[in-house]
C-alpha cells in the first residue's frame, strides 16, 4: 500500500447546501450519549444520512464526514488543520508543542527534525533490534500458558521504540506502567471528548483522581527518559539525540516543553497503536488458524526454516496482507478531527470558519458501499488485481497528506516481522475469561484478551 498526496477536486456544486442534522440526538447532552453508548454503530450508520451530517456533542456543532473521498479531500485541504475535540482531549497527554499537536511553521519545523529516523533507507537500521525483540517475546511464551495479550503488546511495542528510537535502556517495569498509565488516560480522554462537561472534571472525585494520577505518570516516565540521556553525556544516533540538538527557526536550542512533548508524541501514541494493532492480531490469529497457518506456510517458503528476518518482510506477501485486513477491521485511531481556519466547503457543503470536522476511519474502511462482504476478514482483499478496486481514500491508516504518520514504514515492518514470528511459532486459541469484544477510547483495543499459544 501506498499514501498518495494529490490535491482534491474542486466541486462542482452551484449553490452550498447546509448539512443534514443527524438523528437521534438527547436535550443537553446531543449525540454525546449515543458517542459514549456505542460509538462505532453510531459512526457507522451517519452516511445513511449524508456525505457531511451535523451532530451536537454537548453544545457544540460537529460536522461529520462521512465518504472516502471527503476524508481525503479533508486530510489534503490547506483550509482545515489539526484541532477539535479529539486534539483538544488529547492536549494534557501530548502537550501544545509536540508533532502531533502543532500546526503550522512550528509542524514543518518538527517534521524536519523527526523525519530522518524514518526515512525508508533508515528503517534497515532497526530491523536487528525489531528481529531480537519479536524473538524475545515469542520465547518467553510458554507453550499451553495463558499470555495477556495487553501488556505483553504493550511491553513490545514499547521496547522496540525505545530501542530503537530513543536507545533506552527500557524495562519491563516501565512497559507495564505505561500500559497501565496509558488504559487509563485514553479512556479518560475520550469520554472528555465526546461528553465537554469542563470543570466537571476537574471535581475530586474518584474517576478524575485516577485519571490525573495516571497522566503524571506518563509524563514522568517520558522526564526520567530525557533525564537519564542528559546524564549519561551519550549521543547515540537517535530521535532524541536529534531533539536535544535541534534548534528553532532563529537557530536557539528548542526548550524543554517542545523536547518533552516531542518525546511523548514519539511514545506514547506510537505505543498505543502499535500494542493495540498487535492485540488484534493475536485475535485474528485465534479467531482464523487457517491464515495463521498460511502465515507461517509462507515464513517456511521464504526463509528455509530459519527464522524470519527483517529481510524477508517485502517477500511476505500474505503475512502483510493479514496485517492490513486486520488494521481494516480494527484500526487502532477509530476517530480523527479538524477545524476550519476559513469559511469554506466540502462537497458542496458549507463549512463555516471555526467549524470541527470529525471522521471515523473505522466507519470508512468497513464500509459496504467500498468493500464487497466488508466485515469480513479477507486478507486477499488487498491482492494488487482486487485492491485496485477499493474506493481511494477508503484505506487510509497512516493518514494523507501532510499530517501522514512519519513512521508508516517502521510500524508496518515491525508489525509484519512480528506476526510472521509469531505465528512461525504457535497456533492460538482463546481461554476462559478472555474477551474480545472491542473497547472503545482514543483508540480501539480488545477489552481483555487472554490466549494460549500452543506450539506447532
Amino acid at each position: 500500500m501506498t499514501v498518495e498526496s494529490v490535491k482534491p477536486e474542486p466541486s462542482t456544486a452551484t449553490a452550498l447546501r447546509e448539512p443534514p442534522v443527524a438523528g437521534g440526538g438527547v436535550p443537553g447532552l446531543g449525540h454525546g450519549w449515543r458517542m459514549v453508548r456505542d460509538p462505532l454503530a453510531f459512526m457507522a450508520q451517519l452516511r445513511d444520512h449524508g456525505d457531511i451530517v451535523r451532530l451536537k456533542l454537548g453544545p457544540k456543532t460537529v460536522y461529520a464526514v462521512t465518504t472516502p473521498a471527503l476524508t481525503g479531500a479533508l486530510a489534503l485541504s490547506p483550509d482545515y488543520i489539526i484541532a477539535g475535540p479529539l486534539w483538544e482531549s488529547l492536549e494534557g497527554l501530548l502537550g501544545k508543542e509536540g508533532v502531533a499537536t502543532a500546526n503550522g511553521a512550528l509542524h514543518r519545523r518538527q517534521r524536519r527534525t523527526i523525519q530522518p529516523a524514518f526515512r525508508l533507507d533508515a528503517i534497515p537500521a532497526y530491523g536487528p533490534i525489531m528481529e531480537e525483540e519479536a524473538r524475545s517475546l515469542a520465547d518467553r511464551w510458554a507453550s499451553g500458558r495463558t499470555i495477556d495479550c495487553t501488556s505483553e503488546s504493550f511491553r513490545i511495542a514499547v521496547r522496540v521504540a525505545a530501542r530503537c528510537l530513543l536507545r533506552g535502556r527500557f524495562m519491563d517495569e516501565r512497559a507495564e506502567r505505561l500500559c497501565v498509565a496509558l488504559a487509563t488516560v485514553f479512556r479518560g480522554m475520550y469520554r472528555r471528548m465526546v461528553v465537554p462537561l469542563g470543570p466537571l472534571y476537574k471535581l475530586p472525585l474518584p474517576a478524575n483522581r485516577e485519571f490525573n494520577r495516571a497522566l503524571a505518570d506518563l509524563h514522568l516516565l517520558v522526564d526520567e527518559i530525557v533525564a537519564e540521556r542528559r546524564a549519561s553525556g551519550q549521543k547515540p544516533d537517535d530521535l532524541l539525540t536529534a531533539l536535544l540538538e535541534a534548534t528553532d527557526d532563529n537557530g536557539d536550542p528548542i526548550g524543554e516543553q517542545e523536547i518533552h512533548d516531542q518525546v511523548v508524541a514519539i511514545l506514547t501514541p506510537g505505543s498505543e497503536t502499535i500494542a493495540s494493532t498487535i492485540m488484534w492480531l493475536l485475535e485474528v490469529l485465534a479467531a482464523h488458524p487457517e491464515h495463521g497457518d498460511r502465515v507461517r506456510d509462507e515464513v517456511e517458503a521464504v526463509t528455509g526454516g530459519r527464522p524470519v528476518a527483517f529481510e524477508d518482510i517485502r517477500k511476505l506477501t500474505h503475512t502483510g496482507n493479514v496485517v492490513v485486513e486486520a488494521m481494516r477491521l480494527r484500526p487502532a485511531v477509530w476517530i480523527l478531527t479538524r477545524r476550519a481556519v476559513t469559511d469554506t466547503e466540502l462537497g458542496g457543503y458549507r463549512i463555516p470558519a471555526g467549524a470541527d470536522i470529525i471522521y471515523s476511519p473505522y466507519a470508512i474502511q468497513r464500509d459496504p458501499k467500498s468493500y464487497e462482504r466488508h466485515l469480513e476478514f479477507d486478507p486477499g482483499r488487498w491482492l494488487p488485481e482486487r485492491s485496485k478496486d477499493v474506493p481511494k481514500y477508503a484505506m487510509r491508516p497512516f493518514g494523507v497528506g501532510n499530517r501522514k504518520c512519519p513512521s508508516d514504514h517502521f510500524s508496518m515492518a515491525m508489525l509484519t516481522l512480528v506476526t510472521a514470528a509469531l505465528a512461525t511459532r504457535y497456533r492460538f486459541e482463546p481461554v476462559a475469561g478472555s474477551d474480545a469484544a472491542t473497547r472503545v477510547g482514543i483508540t480501539l483495543r480488545p477489552n481483555r484478551l487472554l490466549l494460549r499459544p500452543v506450539a506447532r
